[in-house]
Protein backbone atom coordinates (compact mmCIF):
# COMPACT_ATOMS: atom_id res chain seq x y z
CA UNK A 1 0.00 0.00 0.00
CA UNK A 2 1.36 3.63 -0.43
CA UNK A 3 2.75 5.06 2.35
CA UNK A 4 0.71 8.35 3.78
CA UNK A 5 1.59 11.86 1.81
CA UNK A 6 3.39 9.61 -0.74
CA UNK A 7 0.29 8.77 -3.26
CA UNK A 8 0.91 10.35 -6.49
CA UNK A 9 -2.78 9.88 -7.85
CA UNK A 10 -3.86 8.74 -10.58
CA UNK A 11 -1.71 9.59 -13.99
CA UNK A 12 -4.13 12.09 -16.27
CA UNK A 13 -3.50 11.60 -20.11
CA UNK A 14 -0.62 12.09 -21.72
CA UNK A 15 -2.15 13.60 -24.72
CA UNK A 16 -1.96 17.50 -25.95
CA UNK A 17 -4.29 19.78 -24.49
CA UNK A 18 -4.99 21.87 -21.93
CA UNK A 19 -4.89 18.81 -19.53
CA UNK A 20 -1.24 18.10 -20.52
CA UNK A 21 -0.33 21.99 -20.25
CA UNK A 22 -1.65 22.06 -16.92
CA UNK A 23 0.52 19.36 -15.66
CA UNK A 24 2.56 20.21 -11.98
CA UNK A 25 6.08 19.29 -12.31
CA UNK A 26 7.44 18.51 -8.91
CA UNK A 27 11.23 20.72 -8.79
CA UNK A 28 12.11 17.38 -6.48
CA UNK A 29 11.64 13.76 -6.20
CA UNK A 30 10.62 12.02 -3.29
CA UNK A 31 11.54 9.45 -1.47
CA UNK A 32 9.25 6.73 -2.51
CA UNK A 33 10.12 8.13 -6.30
CA UNK A 34 14.25 7.91 -5.58
CA UNK A 35 13.62 4.67 -4.27
CA UNK A 36 11.46 3.35 -7.37
CA UNK A 37 14.35 4.70 -10.05
CA UNK A 38 16.89 3.24 -7.93
CA UNK A 39 14.90 -0.24 -8.46
CA UNK A 40 14.38 0.06 -11.88
CA UNK A 41 17.37 1.35 -12.66
CA UNK A 42 19.58 -2.08 -11.05
CA UNK A 43 17.09 -3.98 -13.19
CA UNK A 44 17.44 -2.67 -16.15
CA UNK A 45 21.30 -2.60 -15.94
CA UNK A 46 21.84 -6.04 -14.68
CA UNK A 47 18.72 -7.45 -17.32
CA UNK A 48 20.78 -5.80 -20.03
CA UNK A 49 24.45 -6.77 -19.19
CA UNK A 50 22.82 -10.01 -19.27
CA UNK A 51 20.99 -10.17 -22.14
CA UNK A 52 23.45 -8.04 -24.23
CA UNK A 53 26.55 -10.39 -23.74
CA UNK A 54 26.12 -12.85 -25.60
CA UNK A 55 26.67 -11.05 -28.62
CA UNK A 56 30.32 -10.72 -29.30
CA UNK A 57 30.88 -14.54 -28.35
CA UNK A 58 28.63 -16.70 -28.00
CA UNK A 59 27.75 -17.29 -31.86
CA UNK A 60 31.04 -18.52 -32.09
CA UNK A 61 30.84 -20.55 -29.58
CA UNK A 62 27.82 -22.08 -30.95
CA UNK A 63 29.22 -22.73 -34.40
CA UNK A 64 32.01 -24.57 -32.42
CA UNK A 65 28.73 -26.68 -30.59
CA UNK A 66 27.28 -27.54 -34.12
CA UNK A 67 24.96 -25.01 -34.27
CA UNK A 68 24.49 -22.99 -38.19
CA UNK A 69 23.51 -19.82 -38.32
CA UNK A 70 19.06 -20.19 -38.67
CA UNK A 71 19.94 -22.27 -35.27
CA UNK A 72 21.89 -19.23 -33.57
CA UNK A 73 19.09 -16.96 -34.57
CA UNK A 74 16.36 -19.10 -33.44
CA UNK A 75 18.71 -19.54 -30.05
CA UNK A 76 18.51 -15.17 -29.80
CA UNK A 77 14.54 -14.90 -31.42
CA UNK A 78 13.23 -17.76 -28.73
CA UNK A 79 13.70 -15.80 -26.01
CA UNK A 80 11.48 -13.02 -27.27
CA UNK A 81 8.87 -15.38 -28.80
CA UNK A 82 8.52 -16.60 -24.98
CA UNK A 83 8.80 -13.20 -23.59
CA UNK A 84 5.50 -11.72 -25.77
CA UNK A 85 3.56 -14.55 -24.11
CA UNK A 86 4.49 -14.16 -20.62
CA UNK A 87 3.95 -10.41 -20.82
CA UNK A 88 0.59 -10.58 -22.00
CA UNK A 89 0.31 -12.96 -19.24
CA UNK A 90 1.95 -11.52 -16.26
CA UNK A 91 0.34 -7.71 -17.61
CA UNK A 92 -3.15 -9.35 -17.13
CA UNK A 93 -2.98 -11.10 -13.85
CA UNK A 94 0.02 -8.21 -12.74
CA UNK A 95 -2.48 -7.08 -10.11
CA UNK A 96 -3.02 -10.38 -8.51
CA UNK A 97 0.23 -11.92 -8.52
CA UNK A 98 1.51 -8.34 -7.44
CA UNK A 99 3.52 -5.46 -9.01
CA UNK A 100 6.56 -5.87 -6.43
CA UNK A 101 6.67 -9.55 -6.05
CA UNK A 102 6.27 -10.02 -9.64
CA UNK A 103 9.89 -7.62 -9.78
CA UNK A 104 11.75 -9.15 -7.26
CA UNK A 105 11.05 -12.86 -7.98
CA UNK A 106 11.95 -12.04 -11.64
CA UNK A 107 15.02 -11.36 -10.78
CA UNK A 108 15.65 -13.41 -8.79
CA UNK A 109 15.46 -16.35 -11.33
CA UNK A 110 16.98 -14.19 -14.27
CA UNK A 111 20.35 -14.20 -11.87
CA UNK A 112 20.29 -18.11 -11.68
CA UNK A 113 19.28 -18.77 -15.43
CA UNK A 114 22.27 -16.70 -16.12
CA UNK A 115 25.03 -18.12 -14.30
CA UNK A 116 23.37 -21.69 -16.17
CA UNK A 117 24.52 -20.22 -19.37
CA UNK A 118 27.50 -20.32 -18.12
CA UNK A 119 27.89 -23.88 -17.59
CA UNK A 120 26.84 -24.77 -21.75
CA UNK A 121 29.92 -25.23 -22.87
CA UNK A 122 29.75 -27.86 -20.66
CA UNK A 123 27.28 -29.98 -22.76
CA UNK A 124 28.20 -32.04 -25.58
CA UNK A 125 27.82 -30.77 -29.22
CA UNK A 126 24.71 -31.14 -31.09
CA UNK A 127 21.26 -31.64 -30.31
CA UNK A 128 21.80 -31.67 -26.36
CA UNK A 129 23.76 -28.32 -26.63
CA UNK A 130 21.18 -26.68 -28.98
CA UNK A 131 17.93 -28.22 -26.45
CA UNK A 132 19.83 -26.71 -23.31
CA UNK A 133 20.20 -23.31 -25.29
CA UNK A 134 16.96 -22.89 -25.62
CA UNK A 135 15.73 -24.19 -21.93
CA UNK A 136 17.80 -21.64 -20.52
CA UNK A 137 16.66 -18.89 -22.97
CA UNK A 138 12.91 -19.49 -22.22
CA UNK A 139 13.17 -19.44 -18.38
CA UNK A 140 15.23 -16.19 -18.29
CA UNK A 141 12.58 -14.72 -21.07
CA UNK A 142 9.62 -15.59 -18.45
CA UNK A 143 11.86 -14.37 -15.37
CA UNK A 144 12.66 -11.09 -17.74
CA UNK A 145 9.14 -10.64 -18.94
CA UNK A 146 8.07 -10.40 -15.18
CA UNK A 147 10.63 -7.84 -13.94
CA UNK A 148 9.85 -5.67 -16.65
CA UNK A 149 6.04 -5.77 -16.55
CA UNK A 150 6.00 -4.73 -12.75
CA UNK A 151 8.73 -2.32 -13.12
CA UNK A 152 7.08 -0.45 -16.01
CA UNK A 153 3.43 -0.24 -14.25
CA UNK A 154 5.06 0.68 -11.20
CA UNK A 155 7.18 3.24 -12.54
CA UNK A 156 4.37 4.57 -14.50
CA UNK A 157 2.39 4.22 -11.07
CA UNK A 158 5.00 6.63 -9.48
CA UNK A 159 5.40 9.10 -12.21
CA UNK A 160 2.13 9.43 -13.62
CA UNK A 161 2.52 13.22 -14.59
CA UNK A 162 6.26 12.88 -16.22
CA UNK A 163 6.04 8.96 -17.78
CA UNK A 164 8.49 10.05 -20.89
CA UNK A 165 11.06 11.74 -18.71
CA UNK A 166 11.04 8.41 -15.97
CA UNK A 167 11.02 5.83 -18.90
CA UNK A 168 13.49 7.90 -20.99
CA UNK A 169 16.13 8.28 -17.77
CA UNK A 170 15.50 4.52 -17.12
CA UNK A 171 16.91 4.23 -20.50
CA UNK A 172 20.16 5.53 -19.34
CA UNK A 173 20.80 2.37 -17.24
CA UNK A 174 19.19 0.53 -20.34
CA UNK A 175 21.89 1.65 -22.40
CA UNK A 176 25.10 0.93 -19.56
CA UNK A 177 24.34 -2.23 -19.66
CA UNK A 178 24.11 -2.75 -23.45
CA UNK A 179 27.59 -0.60 -23.63
CA UNK A 180 29.10 -2.39 -20.54
CA UNK A 181 27.89 -6.02 -21.69
CA UNK A 182 29.56 -6.39 -25.29
CA UNK A 183 32.82 -4.98 -23.99
CA UNK A 184 32.74 -6.46 -20.55
CA UNK A 185 31.62 -9.95 -21.84
CA UNK A 186 34.23 -9.84 -24.48
CA UNK A 187 37.28 -9.10 -22.57
CA UNK A 188 36.11 -11.36 -19.64
CA UNK A 189 35.76 -14.42 -22.72
CA UNK A 190 38.92 -13.69 -24.01
CA UNK A 191 40.60 -13.47 -20.44
CA UNK A 192 38.94 -16.19 -18.40
CA UNK A 193 36.89 -18.03 -20.78
CA UNK A 194 33.16 -18.77 -21.29
CA UNK A 195 31.39 -19.40 -17.68
CA UNK A 196 33.79 -16.35 -16.08
CA UNK A 197 31.00 -13.63 -17.60
CA UNK A 198 27.70 -14.99 -16.86
CA UNK A 199 29.04 -16.45 -13.48
CA UNK A 200 29.79 -13.16 -12.91
CA UNK A 201 26.82 -11.26 -13.86
CA UNK A 202 24.32 -13.82 -12.01
CA UNK A 203 25.74 -13.21 -9.02
CA UNK A 204 25.32 -8.62 -9.46
CA UNK A 205 21.60 -9.78 -10.10
CA UNK A 206 21.22 -11.58 -7.17
CA UNK A 207 22.93 -9.30 -4.70
CA UNK A 208 20.42 -6.94 -6.37
CA UNK A 209 16.95 -8.97 -5.13
CA UNK A 210 17.97 -8.15 -1.76
CA UNK A 211 18.19 -4.56 -2.35
CA UNK A 212 14.79 -4.28 -4.49
CA UNK A 213 12.92 -6.61 -1.74
CA UNK A 214 13.72 -3.66 0.95
CA UNK A 215 13.26 -0.30 -0.71
CA UNK A 216 10.62 -0.98 -3.73
CA UNK A 217 6.70 0.40 -2.62
CA UNK A 218 4.27 -1.91 -2.93
CA UNK A 219 1.36 -1.02 -4.77
CA UNK A 220 -1.88 -2.77 -4.43
CA UNK A 221 -5.20 -2.02 -7.24
CA UNK A 222 -8.91 -3.81 -8.13
CA UNK A 223 -8.24 -5.91 -11.03
CA UNK A 224 -9.90 -3.97 -14.28
CA UNK A 225 -12.65 -4.53 -16.81
CA UNK A 226 -10.47 -4.07 -19.85
CA UNK A 227 -8.55 -6.55 -22.16
CA UNK A 228 -5.38 -6.71 -24.34
CA UNK A 229 -7.75 -6.90 -27.03
CA UNK A 230 -9.99 -4.18 -27.05
CA UNK A 231 -6.45 -2.41 -26.30
CA UNK A 232 -4.64 -3.37 -28.92
CA UNK A 233 -7.26 -2.80 -31.38
CA UNK A 234 -7.32 1.02 -30.75
CA UNK A 235 -6.03 2.09 -34.14
CA UNK A 236 -3.59 4.21 -32.74
CA UNK A 237 -2.31 1.66 -30.46
CA UNK A 238 -2.30 -0.91 -32.99
CA UNK A 239 -0.48 1.19 -35.11
CA UNK A 240 2.44 2.37 -32.51
CA UNK A 241 2.61 -0.98 -31.75
CA UNK A 242 3.86 -1.58 -35.36
CA UNK A 243 6.17 0.73 -34.63
CA UNK A 244 8.04 -0.44 -31.64
CA UNK A 245 8.02 -3.95 -33.30
CA UNK A 246 9.77 -3.02 -36.60
CA UNK A 247 12.45 -1.32 -33.74
CA UNK A 248 12.92 -4.04 -31.65
CA UNK A 249 13.50 -6.09 -34.72
CA UNK A 250 16.04 -3.87 -35.96
CA UNK A 251 17.84 -4.09 -32.78
CA UNK A 252 17.63 -7.83 -32.79
CA UNK A 253 18.85 -8.42 -35.96
CA UNK A 254 22.63 -7.03 -35.11
CA UNK A 255 22.55 -10.07 -32.10
CA UNK A 256 23.35 -13.00 -34.26
CA UNK A 257 24.68 -11.45 -37.40
CA UNK A 258 26.53 -8.53 -36.90
CA UNK A 259 29.06 -9.97 -34.32
CA UNK A 260 29.63 -12.61 -37.38
CA UNK A 261 30.11 -10.03 -39.89
CA UNK A 262 32.41 -7.98 -38.47
CA UNK A 263 34.85 -10.56 -37.31
CA UNK A 264 34.89 -12.16 -41.11
CA UNK A 265 34.89 -8.20 -42.48
CA UNK A 266 37.26 -6.65 -40.76
CA UNK A 267 39.51 -9.56 -38.69
CA UNK A 268 38.61 -7.84 -35.38
CA UNK A 269 39.25 -10.18 -31.75
CA UNK A 270 36.24 -10.93 -29.76
CA UNK A 271 37.16 -8.15 -27.06
CA UNK A 272 36.69 -5.43 -30.28
CA UNK A 273 33.72 -6.70 -31.37
CA UNK A 274 32.04 -5.74 -27.90
CA UNK A 275 33.26 -2.21 -28.75
CA UNK A 276 31.49 -2.33 -31.85
CA UNK A 277 28.06 -2.82 -30.18
CA UNK A 278 29.17 0.09 -27.96
CA UNK A 279 28.83 2.77 -30.90
CA UNK A 280 24.78 1.21 -30.88
CA UNK A 281 24.39 1.56 -26.95
CA UNK A 282 26.22 4.65 -25.68
CA UNK A 283 24.10 6.47 -28.69
CA UNK A 284 20.85 5.19 -27.50
CA UNK A 285 21.98 5.62 -23.84
CA UNK A 286 22.29 9.39 -24.30
CA UNK A 287 19.44 10.46 -26.81
CA UNK A 288 16.65 8.45 -24.88
CA UNK A 289 16.62 10.95 -21.60
CA UNK A 290 16.60 14.10 -23.67
CA UNK A 291 13.85 12.80 -26.37
CA UNK A 292 12.16 11.74 -22.96
CA UNK A 293 11.93 15.01 -21.59
CA UNK A 294 10.92 16.63 -24.49
CA UNK A 295 8.12 14.15 -24.89
CA UNK A 296 6.57 14.94 -21.60
CA UNK A 297 7.27 19.06 -22.47
CA UNK A 298 5.88 19.22 -25.85
CA UNK A 299 3.50 16.27 -26.50
CA UNK A 300 2.66 17.65 -29.94
CA UNK A 301 6.10 17.08 -31.13
CA UNK A 302 5.74 12.84 -30.29
CA UNK A 303 4.51 12.20 -33.87
CA UNK A 304 7.59 13.82 -35.74
CA UNK A 305 9.50 12.27 -32.99
CA UNK A 306 8.35 8.72 -34.31
CA UNK A 307 8.16 9.53 -38.24
CA UNK A 308 11.61 11.23 -38.19
CA UNK A 309 13.26 8.29 -35.92
CA UNK A 310 11.99 5.89 -38.24
CA UNK A 311 12.92 7.15 -41.14
CA UNK A 312 16.87 7.78 -39.98
CA UNK A 313 16.65 4.08 -38.34
CA UNK A 314 15.89 2.67 -42.34
CA UNK A 315 18.44 4.83 -43.95
CA UNK A 316 20.91 3.40 -41.12
CA UNK A 317 20.25 -0.55 -41.97
CA UNK A 318 20.04 0.24 -45.64
CA UNK A 319 24.03 1.92 -45.04
CA UNK A 320 24.99 -0.42 -42.38
CA UNK A 321 26.54 -3.03 -45.10
CA UNK A 322 25.66 -1.27 -47.27
CA UNK A 323 23.21 -2.48 -49.42
CA UNK A 324 25.32 -3.70 -52.74
CA UNK A 325 23.35 -1.15 -55.04
CA UNK A 326 24.60 1.59 -53.36
CA UNK A 327 28.28 0.43 -55.01
CA UNK A 328 29.57 2.01 -51.18
CA UNK A 329 32.63 0.18 -49.84
CA UNK A 330 32.09 -1.72 -46.33
CA UNK A 331 34.69 -0.12 -44.16
CA UNK A 332 34.31 -0.03 -40.63
CA UNK A 333 34.52 3.39 -39.43
CA UNK A 334 31.13 3.59 -41.87
CA UNK A 335 29.38 0.70 -39.79
CA UNK A 336 30.24 2.32 -36.34
CA UNK A 337 28.95 5.75 -37.75
CA UNK A 338 25.62 4.27 -38.66
CA UNK A 339 25.06 2.38 -35.31
CA UNK A 340 25.80 5.89 -33.57
CA UNK A 341 23.24 7.70 -36.08
CA UNK A 342 20.76 4.67 -35.29
CA UNK A 343 20.78 4.89 -31.20
CA UNK A 344 19.71 7.93 -31.47
CA UNK A 345 17.11 7.28 -33.87
CA UNK A 346 15.52 4.77 -31.91
CA UNK A 347 15.64 7.17 -28.56
CA UNK A 348 13.97 9.20 -31.07
CA UNK A 349 11.22 7.11 -31.58
CA UNK A 350 11.28 4.72 -29.21
CA UNK A 351 10.75 6.56 -25.84
CA UNK A 352 7.55 8.38 -27.15
CA UNK A 353 5.32 5.25 -27.66
CA UNK A 354 4.69 4.28 -24.20
CA UNK A 355 3.32 7.17 -22.71
CA UNK A 356 1.37 8.13 -26.39
CA UNK A 357 -0.25 4.19 -25.62
CA UNK A 358 -0.84 5.08 -22.04
CA UNK A 359 -2.53 8.48 -23.74
CA UNK A 360 -4.93 6.83 -25.99
CA UNK A 361 -6.13 4.10 -23.52
CA UNK A 362 -7.20 6.37 -20.81
CA UNK A 363 -8.79 8.51 -23.66
CA UNK A 364 -10.90 5.64 -24.68
CA UNK A 365 -12.19 4.95 -21.50
CA UNK A 366 -9.54 2.62 -19.54
CA UNK A 367 -9.99 3.28 -15.95
CA UNK A 368 -6.24 5.64 -14.78
CA UNK A 369 -5.04 2.65 -11.99
CA UNK A 370 -2.36 0.26 -11.72
CA UNK A 371 -4.72 -2.45 -14.06
CA UNK A 372 -4.59 -0.06 -16.91
CA UNK A 373 -0.33 0.69 -16.58
CA UNK A 374 -0.10 -3.05 -16.44
CA UNK A 375 -2.22 -3.89 -19.45
CA UNK A 376 -0.18 -1.02 -21.34
CA UNK A 377 3.34 -2.65 -19.99
CA UNK A 378 2.23 -6.01 -21.10
CA UNK A 379 1.03 -5.07 -24.27
CA UNK A 380 4.56 -2.95 -24.86
CA UNK A 381 6.56 -5.45 -24.09
CA UNK A 382 4.63 -8.42 -26.25
CA UNK A 383 4.81 -6.04 -29.19
CA UNK A 384 8.77 -5.94 -28.61
CA UNK A 385 9.00 -9.25 -28.14
CA UNK A 386 7.20 -10.26 -31.54
CA UNK A 387 9.87 -7.76 -32.97
CA UNK A 388 12.88 -9.48 -31.17
CA UNK A 389 11.73 -12.74 -32.37
CA UNK A 390 11.79 -11.74 -35.83
CA UNK A 391 14.52 -9.73 -36.36
CA UNK A 392 17.68 -12.84 -34.94
CA UNK A 393 15.58 -15.45 -36.68
CA UNK A 394 15.03 -13.74 -39.55
CA UNK A 395 18.36 -12.10 -39.31
CA UNK A 396 20.18 -15.47 -39.21
CA UNK A 397 18.21 -16.98 -42.01
CA UNK A 398 18.73 -13.89 -44.28
CA UNK A 399 22.68 -13.59 -43.14
CA UNK A 400 23.59 -17.52 -43.92
CA UNK A 401 21.24 -16.74 -46.86
CA UNK A 402 21.75 -13.56 -49.15
CA UNK A 403 24.77 -11.71 -46.32
CA UNK A 404 24.85 -9.04 -44.04
CA UNK A 405 24.53 -6.40 -46.59
CA UNK A 406 21.12 -7.50 -48.56
CA UNK A 407 19.99 -8.63 -44.79
CA UNK A 408 20.50 -5.55 -43.42
CA UNK A 409 18.45 -3.70 -46.25
CA UNK A 410 15.85 -6.03 -45.62
CA UNK A 411 15.29 -4.75 -41.92
CA UNK A 412 15.27 -1.35 -42.87
CA UNK A 413 12.36 -1.77 -45.39
CA UNK A 414 10.48 -2.95 -42.49
CA UNK A 415 11.19 0.03 -40.42
CA UNK A 416 10.77 2.12 -43.51
CA UNK A 417 7.32 0.14 -44.25
CA UNK A 418 6.17 0.82 -40.55
CA UNK A 419 6.81 4.85 -40.87
CA UNK A 420 4.84 4.70 -43.75
CA UNK A 421 2.04 3.52 -42.58
CA UNK A 422 2.14 5.36 -39.89
CA UNK A 423 2.38 9.03 -41.80
CA UNK A 424 -0.89 7.71 -44.15
CA UNK A 425 -2.72 6.96 -40.45
CA UNK A 426 -1.83 9.83 -38.83
CA UNK A 427 -3.06 12.27 -41.43
CA UNK A 428 -6.15 10.98 -42.15
CA UNK A 429 -6.83 9.80 -38.01
CA UNK A 430 -7.64 13.87 -38.12
CA UNK A 431 -10.64 13.57 -40.71
CA UNK A 432 -11.73 9.53 -40.06
CA UNK A 433 -15.32 10.41 -38.00
CA UNK A 434 -15.56 9.35 -34.22
CA UNK A 435 -18.21 7.27 -32.45
CA UNK A 436 -19.02 8.02 -28.71
CA UNK A 437 -15.65 9.81 -28.95
CA UNK A 438 -12.90 6.89 -29.76
CA UNK A 439 -12.02 5.89 -33.00
CA UNK A 440 -13.03 2.33 -34.53
CA UNK A 441 -11.01 0.35 -36.72
CA UNK A 442 -14.20 0.04 -38.60
CA UNK A 443 -14.27 4.05 -39.30
CA UNK A 444 -10.69 3.78 -40.21
CA UNK A 445 -11.10 1.19 -43.05
CA UNK A 446 -13.96 2.71 -44.28
CA UNK A 447 -11.93 5.66 -44.80
CA UNK A 448 -8.99 3.90 -46.40
CA UNK A 449 -11.63 1.99 -48.52
CA UNK A 450 -13.19 5.03 -49.63
CA UNK A 451 -9.70 6.46 -50.75
CA UNK A 452 -8.56 3.12 -52.68
CA UNK A 453 -11.82 3.56 -54.63
CA UNK A 454 -11.31 6.94 -55.82
CA UNK A 455 -7.79 6.53 -56.28
CA UNK A 456 -9.00 3.23 -58.74
CA UNK A 457 -11.98 5.28 -60.47
CA UNK A 458 -9.61 8.46 -60.96
CA UNK A 459 -7.28 5.70 -62.53
CA UNK A 460 -9.86 4.45 -64.73
CA UNK A 461 -11.06 7.58 -65.74
CA UNK A 462 -7.13 8.95 -66.82
CA UNK A 463 -7.06 5.83 -68.84
CA UNK A 464 -10.45 6.84 -70.92
CA UNK A 465 -9.47 10.06 -71.10
CA UNK A 466 -6.54 8.97 -72.99
CA UNK A 467 -7.68 6.78 -75.44
CA UNK A 468 -9.82 9.66 -76.74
Amino acid sequence: MDAPGDSEGPPPPAGDGPAASARETPNRLSRKQLLVLISAASMNLGSMMSYSILGPFFPKEAEKKGASNTVIGMIFGCYALVHLLASLLFGKYLVHIGAKFMFVAGMFVSGGVTILFGVLDQVPAGPVFVAMCFLVRIADAVSFAAAITASFSILTKTFPNNVATALGSLEIFSGLGLVLGPPLGGLLYQSFGYEVPFILLGCITFLMVPLNMCILPDYESSPGKQSFWKLITLPKVALISLIISSLSACFGFLDPTLSLFVVKKFNLPAGYVGLVFLGLALSYTIASPLFGLLSDKMPHLRKWFLVFGNLITAGCYMLLGPVPVLHIQSQLWLLVLMLVINGISAGMSLIPTFPEILSCAYENGFEEDLSTLALVSGLFSAVWSVGAFIGPTLGGFLYEKIGFEWAAAIQGLWALTSVSNQSFVFIFLTFIEKRDGEFTLTSTFNCVKGISDGLVLSIGVLKETKKI
